[in-house]
């Protein structure tokens, strides 16, 4: 199994430049040590203890939309939910090695890790893998953690197979 080292998002709001474009999707790398030690020599941080953050994510974020550069300057002009969701990822991509938080069944307590999804315009409705997971394992009895492990584009492929499937077996039925 490769390392992954980057990783892509979406920012829930997005950075918004100079010309009014609109920056949401981008990619943030694994930090080295020299991301995290080389910062504490500069002045801004030694002033300001929390200016850390804003020289580590312009060294880490390799792409954000089509801007030809990340530096300081735009990480100071995200918007603060924007510049939440971006330390929360370093922090799952660093300190986890992942982009996945852990989630509880409400119904058994089972904990699995579950990868956060880029925020933006297209999320899935709230029920909607629900939906698809009941469907699936009703129709084909796969196990619960093989669908999850499903892209949702390959889940949703699979729904639609089986209600073909479904649709063809129930007009044989009526015409035969």
């Amino acid at each position: 199994m490769a390392l992954q080292t980057e990783y892509e998002f979406i920012l829930p709001k997005g950075y918004l430049d100079p010309e009014g474009n609109l920056h949401k999707e981008g990619v943030m790398r694994l930090a080295t040590a020299g991301d995290e030690i080389l910062p504490m020599k500069d002045s801004r941080v030694q002033q300001n203890p929390a200016y850390l953050t804003v020289i580590l994510l312009a060294r880490v974020i390799t792409r954000l939309g089509e801007l030809k550069m990340v530096n300081t300057r735009v990480i100071e002009g995200l918007f603060a939910e924007d510049l939440d969701h971006l330390q929360g990822i370093y922090r799952r991509i660093n300190e986890q090695g992942s982009n996945t938080v852990t989630a509880c069944c409400p119904r058994c307590d089972h904990q699995f890790a579950v990868e956060v999804e880029p925020m933006g315009n297209n999320r899935l409705p709230l029920d909607e893998p629900y939906e698809e997971v009941a469907f699936l394992a009703y129709h084909l009895h796969w196990p619960y953690a093989e669908i999850l492990n499903l892209e949702h584009r390959d889940r949703h492929r699979w729904c639609n197979e089986v209600s073909d499937i479904n649709k063809k077996l129930n007009e044989q039925s009526e015409w035969g």
